[in-house]
């Protein structure tokens, strides 16, 4: 379980973050999207954006640069597999 963060605070099983990817962004998911598609959110700075993990594919971005759009899927695809296995951890 060391790629998912669920700490003893509300906030913390509200919001799972997914560790083990590197670089200057946060990977994460609020508990309350367990009823949509397969996601991850991620933020850095003021910037957010959620992408839809089956397939793999933008779904919302909010001040990310397109090349930067391009890093983030990048990292997405490489640790897809932690990724999902830990929205099916957190979400059931």
């Amino acid at each position: 379980m060391d790629i998912l963060a669920v700490g003893a605070s509300a906030c913390n099983r509200l919001v799972p973050r997914v560790h083990s990817i590197s670089g200057p962004y946060r990977f994460f998911f609020y508990s309350l999207d367990c009823r949509e598609p397969k996601h991850v959110h991620v933020q850095r700075e003021y910037m957010k954006c959620k992408f839809w993990l089956e397939p793999v594919s933008l779904a919302r971005n909010r001040h990310f640069s397109a090349h930067e759009l391009n890093v983030i899927r990048s990292y997405i695809e490489e640790h897809l597999a932690r990724i999902l296995e830990a929205w099916d951890e957190h979400c059931g």
